[in-house]
């Protein structure tokens, strides 16, 4: 789960996705408090510039990081993820070009580096002390491991940060290919789709948009050796300034690769990914396929790599795990007039967690376009601002519920979300024009706004 402060470690790779850094951070950022901000609207006001100047004079400035360039495919890992700060702002995901199937890019390695290495070493002991390893059994491994110099040079940020347009990143992602590859994902797995989302209250759409933007449905899954990558990382991880974290991030993941193989009688040497460790049709770091994965084909170990229900159990899994709420909206759309979009404006803080209730902003002069929403009882829904910026064009906006937060745990990205969402709506699209769905009922009765 690729996952998951903004995808995989030190920028928002996905391959950043098969091999991608989808995790940039951003620093130096102060949230506003909702409470504070509500009571210096002018509720009184007939005014909506009123308004608007009370969200904007309590806007703080935000230092974006940088999304670091990427190589390979499809996007996101997902992982278990440590607590955010309130402070750090999300990234959003640009995502890399395939890397043709097959095809590897461990051509820069150094074979021996991780022998009699104190570092190394010092692993190993903890290893045999906490997970009853062999001593001379992990010698003889780490002697085997190579230096991936490719793996090092993709986790860097790049020298300039890119630019964020969503325009751009969308198309890469809702687009015919990976839409009709969905289509025929849904179709081969119909039954396991639906089983899991009866079983985990995931809808189907949700888990394929996810493998979708992932892999391509297990097209694009990485040729990496995990080992060779994880241990790299753990032990000669760049000079950034997230480096420490990251360093303890991947030694964590190549403590739990180590005992997943171990416990399921895999040779780590054989097991192939993303330059980042990431595994499987769904892009698990291995941390969290001991955490989340499930064995959903009965087969009596967890493939994410040859078995699509394994992915898609696991995956539903993950999220159900995370917080999804059943039967839920993803995302409300915003009335795209004046008032409405200089609120959005205003109160777009890069924050994933939903921190504003519903009622501060329809207050504040925000409408929604969402007739059949009934603004009454959702007063209270928590919500976050979804900022989409694409240069040349307007920034456009969405409100992000629950579910929303709980896809961005996936890969902490605003872009990464809403491009699963939008690309499982338009296979689900196309699954029920094609008959291979049945139609949803219409609404007969719009509630009360």
């Amino acid at each position: 789960m690729m996952s998951i402060v903004c995808r995989e470690f030190a920028a928002n790779l996905p391959q950043r996705y098969a091999a991608s850094p989808r995790h940039a951070g951003c620093v130096g950022y102060t949230a506003p408090n909702p409470t504070a901000l509500s009571a210096r609207f002018d509720m009184n006001s007939s005014k909506p510039a009123a308004l608007l100047s009370a969200l904007f004079s309590v806007r703080v400035p935000l230092v974006a990081a940088a999304v670091a360039a990427t190589v390979a495919a499809a996007p996101a890992v997902a992982q278990t993820q440590p607590a955010k700060s309130p402070g750090t702002r999300v990234a959003q995901a640009q995502p890399q070009q395939p890397a043709p199937q097959g095809q590897t890019f461990e051509e820069e390695i150094v074979p021996q580096r991780y022998a009699n290495n104190a570092k190394v070493d010092a692993f190993i002991d903890e290893m045999v002390s906490r997970n009853g390893f062999d001593s001379t059994s992990l010698h003889a491994l780490f002697s085997r491991i190579s230096y991936s110099a490719t793996a090092v040079k993709l986790v860097k940020p790049a020298p300039t940060p890119s630019v964020k347009n969503w325009r751009v990143y969308r198309s890469r992602f809702i687009e015919p290919i990976r839409i009709n590859a969905g289509v025929k994902f849904w179709k081969a797995n119909q039954a396991t789709l639906q089983r899991a989302s009866e079983e985990f209250g995931v809808p189907p759409e949700v888990i394929v948009g996810i493998i979708g933007v992932e892999t391509i449905y297990g097209r694009y899954m990485g040729n990496f050796r995990v080992l060779d990558a994880l241990t790299t990382l753990t032990f000669d991880y760049p000079d950034t300034p997230n480096r420490d974290s990251r360093q303890a991030t991947f030694r964590k993941n190549l403590e739990d690769f180590l005992v997943w193989t171990r416990d399921n009688q895999l040779d780590p040497t054989t097991v192939l990914g993303s330059y980042t460790g990431a595994i499987g049709i769904p892009q698990f770091l291995p941390s969290s396929i001991r955490e989340y994965a499930v064995d959903y084909d009965g087969g009596g170990h967890v493939d994410l790599r040859s078995s699509p229900a394994d992915a898609i159990g696991s995956v539903a899994n993950y999220l159900k795990q995370h917080g999804w709420e059943t039967d839920r909206p993803v995302v409300w759309r915003i009335t795209p007039d004046t008032g409405s979009l200089g609120i959005a404006q205003a109160a777009a803080d890069g924050q994933p967690e939903p921190h504003w209730a519903l009622s501060q902003l329809l207050r504040a002069g925000m409408t929604l376009n969402e007739p059949m929403v009934n603004i009454t009882t959702e007063a209270g829904t928590p919500v976050t601002v979804v900022d989409l910026p694409s240069p040349g064009s307007a920034t456009e906006y969405m409100l992000g519920l629950k579910n929303f937060y709980v896809l961005t745990r996936y890969n902490r990205s605003f872009f990464y979300a809403l491009a699963v969402y939008q690309l499982g709506e338009a296979v689900k699209a196309q699954m029920e024009a094609n008959g291979a769905l049945p139609l949803p009922a219409a609404d007969t009765e719009a509630p009360a706004q």
